[in-house]
């Protein structure tokens, strides 16, 4: 990791690192479709489950990323990502994360053409079991996310401090030859890395503090965007804890020019940030301050998904503390 892939404080980005977990996804699992003869194919990413940063990777260290596939639908490959950092002077090793990624083979030659994926021989019927429950239920929340898409971010005027208003931000970027696919079409990786670099802008604004990425809820592509479109990421504060802050970040797409269609949605995902000081310690976080009730709404929301999110880890430490 070189410092261009870090902070001002050496915390090496989320976004790069969600890069490289979805570079490893992609090949893995293009790899695997393309296993049988048949019609060439790329995989192309459909969603990103929750992912936990579970350590930050700093400048100077070595990441090590390594991807399984561990179910197959006909149409979509689930593929599991590691990712460990070594300290090259000691040769300590550290999981930073771990993330569940779903694609779907595109043909070459026809863009809008998925191709059947090769089944995958499964050691236990168990295992086979839990890939496809894993596989409806990312299927379901895909649509339910979908469903709700139609919230625009609008500017506002001379916004108080701690509102919604006062860190949102928003940036605008040309897609070029080299984001793309060998189908023209943008990498899954360089559009992560750029909803994380703006959800750091609005955590860094409400702050005004070092912020690190703590996880991303699931992020859904929903649709494809083409080299040539301009693209629009948006970020918002949707709801703060004591120690952290969850940001709505979503990519709206322009199309290339020349096509007729109007804008639409192509990407939407949650991030989650936690404030830190000069030592590497976690500092309490501004509260959100609400005006309207749409970002009341969205604030109890978030909480929902906060206190979800709380209960699951305690109930993984139960056991544990148990043995």
């Amino acid at each position: 990791m070189r410092p261009d892939d870090a902070n001002i404080a050496g915390n090496v980005h989320g976004g790069t690192i969600l890069k490289m977990i979805e570079e490893a996804g992609a090949i893995i699992s293009t790899r695997h479709c393309n296993s049988q003869s048949g019609e060439p194919c790329v995989a192309a990413l459909a969603r990103v489950e929750r992912t936990d940063f579970l350590s930050p990777m700093c400048i100077g260290e070595v990441a090590h990323v390594s991807a399984e596939i561990t179910y197959t639908s006909k149409h979509s490959v689930e593929v599991q990502v590691q990712v460990e950092a070594e300290n090259i002077l000691t040769g300590a090793k550290r999981v930073t994360n771990k993330a569940t990624l779903w694609y779907v083979p595109l043909s070459l030659h026809n863009v809008h053409k998925v191709l059947e994926v090769p089944p995958i021989q499964f050691a236990r019927k168990e295992q086979e079991e839990e890939g496809r429950r894993r596989y409806e239920q990312q299927k379901l929340e895909r649509q339910e996310t979908k469903e709700r898409n139609g919230d625009v971010i609008l500017p506002v005027i001379n916004p108080e401090p701690y509102t919604v208003g006062y860190s949102q931000s928003s940036l605008i970027h040309l897609v070029g030859p080299s984001d793309c696919t060998m189908h023209g079409f943008v990498h899954g990786g360089v559009t992560m890395k750029l909803m994380d670099e703006v959800a750091g802008i609005v955590a860094a604004r409400h702050c005004k503090t070092n912020i690190v990425t703590a996880s991303v809820d699931a992020i859904n592509f929903h649709e494809k965007i083409k080299k040539g479109s301009v693209i629009t990421i948006s970020g918002r504060m949707t709801f703060t804890s004591n120690k952290s802050m969850e940001i709505e970040v979503f990519v709206d797409a322009d199309r290339f020019v020349g096509e007729p269609q109007e804008q639409y949605r192509a990407v939407s995902a949650f991030f989650t940030y936690v404030s830190l000081s000069k030592e590497g310690r976690p500092l309490p976080v501004p509260q959100l301050v609400m005006e309207t009730e749409d970002e009341r709404r969205r604030f109890e929301e978030g909480k929902g998904r906060y206190l979800q999110t709380k209960a699951k880890r305690q109930a993984q430490i139960q056991p544990l503390t148990q043995q």
